[in-house]
């Protein structure tokens, strides 16, 4: 049985975002897939229990040094491994007789100015490392980041394209759950929530005054709820209500019960909050930028730059349906983006 090494290492990072989600559904994924793969999970040393459906193989150093060393050696990835994948550009990128790397983005990129020198510098180092390497396979989750690869002279047969999903197997908090967290912050009715980190590149700025102005033309939109850890910046959050992290189960609850999920950021390599909205059925207002909701009739797209777009968005949103039918139509629309065909798509880049 052919062995797969997965690094994990995003679960040990203070921010671990989409990439986390990411990781823990392609193990998932595999999980269900049965296929003839034994995946091991390789992760830093250090504090932290992070339950994996894989066996886990420590490497010998924390999250921080091991970045920097896998750039050059696949430090922890060990003897008896058939495959390596990196789940981002953090590593390893060798260890094994197949070796791939998955790239989500160029948002450092496509917007410098919501990235810090120092993460612009790491990204394009890896970057350039990773594209001089012909024998590295690379496993894209952004739809237009393989034309970019392909315009760039990229060898057609590096590149292999998947779609992640949105299935998980965890359950959402009930609604009591979820009004009695709520009223500890003075939010007793409709609420329009924003899932994520807090940082530059989504947009919260003109997400919280196109709310504000929303509002008053829609005063059932309730007020905006911030659920997510803090990234870096500083931005004015009005008087949005942030409730910082939750449980996965409580997000998905939080979600599944606003009047509006509102997603807006300036770019995306994918999108997942948007399309986890829809599979609960929630209705979403999006940036027409986010290649997950393309061609979805169920979501009100906007412009992310336009704080009007994004106001008349909001009170657009509202207005459609959402009753049980509205919200199974929401959710079907997203029902082929399973983490079992997400890890089915990779095998091809293992082989």
């Amino acid at each position: 049985m052919p062995v797969v090494a997965i690094s994990v290492d995003q679960l040990w990072r203070p921010q671990p975002g989409g990439i986390a989600t990411y990781v823990r559904g392609l193990l998932r994924g595999l999980e269900q897939l049965e296929s003839s793969w034994r995946a091991i999970a390789l992760a830093p040393r250090g504090d932290g229990d992070h339950e994996l459906s894989v066996p886990i193989r420590r490497a010998p150093l924390g999250v921080r040094p091991l970045t920097q060393l896998w750039s050059r050696w696949p430090l922890g990835v060990g003897a008896g491994v058939d495959a390596t994948h990196a789940t981002s550009l953090a590593g390893p990128f060798r260890g094994a007789s197949r070796n791939a790397v998955a790239l989500h983005d160029l948002l450092w990129r496509d917007e410098p100015t919501a990235s810090t020198p120092a993460g612009i510098r790491f990204h394009e180092d890896r970057l350039r490392r990773v594209l001089a390497r012909d024998d590295l396979r690379l496993v894209i989750t952004s739809p237009p980041l393989v034309e970019r690869l392909r315009a760039e002279g990229v060898n057609e047969e590096r590149l292999y394209s998947v779609k992640m999903g949105v299935d998980d197997d965890v359950e959402p908090a009930s609604s009591r759950e979820v009004r009695a967290l709520l009223a500890q912050y003075g939010v007793t009715g409709p609420y329009v929530l924003y899932a994520g980190t807090r940082e530059p590149r989504k947009n919260l700025a003109r997400l919280v005054s196109a709310h504000a102005a929303a509002r008053t033309r829609a005063p059932d939109l309730g007020p905006l709820v911030l659920v997510g850890p803090a990234g870096w910046g500083d931005e004015s959050l009005g008087s949005s209500i942030v409730l910082g992290t939750r449980s996965r189960s409580m997000m998905k609850g939080l979600v599944r019960d606003a009047g509006v999920f509102a997603y807006v950021p300036l770019r995306e390599g994918w999108g997942l909050p948007a399309v986890e909205a829809l599979a609960l059925g929630t209705r979403v207002v999006v940036s027409a930028t986010t290649p997950s909701a393309w061609g979805n009739d169920e979501v009100v797209a906007v412009n992310p730059l336009e704080e009007e777009s994004i106001t008349q968005g909001l009170v657009h949103t509202l207005e459609r349906g959402d009753d049980e039918g509205a919200r199974a139509k929401r959710r079907e629309s997203v029902a082929g983006l399973t983490w079992r065909a997400c890890a089915h798509d990779h095998l091809a880049a293992w082989s």
